[in-house]
């Protein structure tokens, strides 16, 4: 469990031993102290954590694999991919990616208003694998789409 989510588990935690309290003293209920530290045990090692994100043992495994392989920063490169399917998610498209090598990141786009995937986003890989996937997949299908691949151009800075 990291950081911010031992945070969040405590202040949940500490919300609900509070309404529980307030409770038990507005209504005027008997309960012993004993009674009550179990009950809040209970919610606390329960309830608590069903409120909190959780993660699953691929996560898990990813995290592992992204630690174990260090790659300088020049050897990464970001390709941009468009024409994507609108129901396509990053797991899908980092499977396709992945027969060609290693990837480092997928970011499909959301518009912001309405959340929904704009049909192109970016996949991080190293430079070797990235062109070898814009040779194999560029201009070929993907679920009855014809994908565009090619190297990402870079991000204009918009103060300038």
């Amino acid at each position: 469990m990291n950081a911010v989510n031992f945070i969040k588990s405590l202040l949940f935690s500490a919300a609900l031993a509070l309404l529980g309290y307030l409770a038990v003293q507005f209504l005027n209920i008997q309960i012993s102290g004993s009674v009550l530290f179990a009950a809040g045990l209970v919610i606390g090692g329960v309830v608590v954590p069903l409120f909190l994100p959780s993660h699953s043992a691929d996560d898990i495994d990813d995290e592992e694999d992204d630690e174990d392989h260090h790659v300088e920063p020049g050897e990464v490169k970001t390709l941009y991919v468009g024409n994507l399917p609108y129901r396509a998610n990053e797991a899908a498209v980092r499977e396709l990616f992945e027969k060609y090598g290693k990837v480092f990141s997928v970011r499909l786009m959301k518009d912001r208003q309405t959340g929904r995937r704009k049909g192109y986003g970016f996949v991080e890989m190293s430079q070797a694998d990235a062109s070898k996937a814009v040779t194999a997949l560029n201009d070929n299908e993907f679920q009855q789409r014809t994908l565009k691949v090619r190297e990402a151009k870079e991000r204009k800075d918009e103060d300038t």
